[in-house]
């Protein structure tokens, strides 16, 4: 449970995004969703609407690599897994009508400084997966984490367009196959 109206505009912006995209997501519906008073705008996010963007793509990728605790030592296969199975809850809990909030923002970005912090949560999300992969025996980690985080991206657009978790679970299932025969 977030405490804070600051956190709690940032889940909410968070959530938005990953369901209406960059430009369907304002300060008025932030607010409505999170139940906050309108002075929380400027008094959190005195730089506007690009701050909790920002802040929502922190947030997001803080939670994804959250998401990885515990992993060092795991095998290629039981990363892999951990790694769908957060994309997978996340179109399931939302009945396929949400995707990445980071690649609502990377598509719909005007600004490098946008686009620059979205590459650095892919970034961040490639590097511990690589991480996590490579200390697991992967022999080449980090081309399967970018593949890894690529596909699921994709994976997860296929099921929102198709409102089925058909296109999902189809790439899951080639990438933990790819994960499982994996040889030193």
């Amino acid at each position: 449970m977030v405490d804070g109206v600051r956190e709690r505009m940032i889940d909410g912006a968070v959530r938005l995004l990953a369901r209406q995209g960059l430009q369907g997501t304002s300060f008025a519906e932030v607010l409505q969703a999170t139940g906050t008073p309108r002075g929380s705008i400027y008094h959190h996010f005195p730089g506007g609407k690009d701050q909790l963007v920002a802040a929502a793509l922190d947030t997001a990728g803080d939670d994804t690599i959250r998401g990885l605790a515990g992993l060092t030592g795991a095998s290629p296969a039981q990363v892999t897994e951990r790694y769908l199975g957060l994309w997978r809850e996340l179109l399931v809990q939302s009945d396929t009508t949400a995707g990445c909030a980071v690649l609502a923002v990377t598509v719909a970005a005007r600004s490098d400084d946008m686009l620059d912090r979205a590459a650095t949560v892919f970034r961040s999300w490639r590097d511990q997966l690589a991480t996590l992969l490579a200390a697991g025996g992967h022999p080449s980690p980090v081309p399967f984490a970018t593949t890894l985080v690529a596909a699921s991206e994709g994976a997860v657009v296929l099921s929102r367009a198709e409102r089925s978790l058909e296109p999902f679970d189809a790439v899951a299932a080639f990438l933990l196959a790819e994960a499982r025969d994996i040889r030193p």
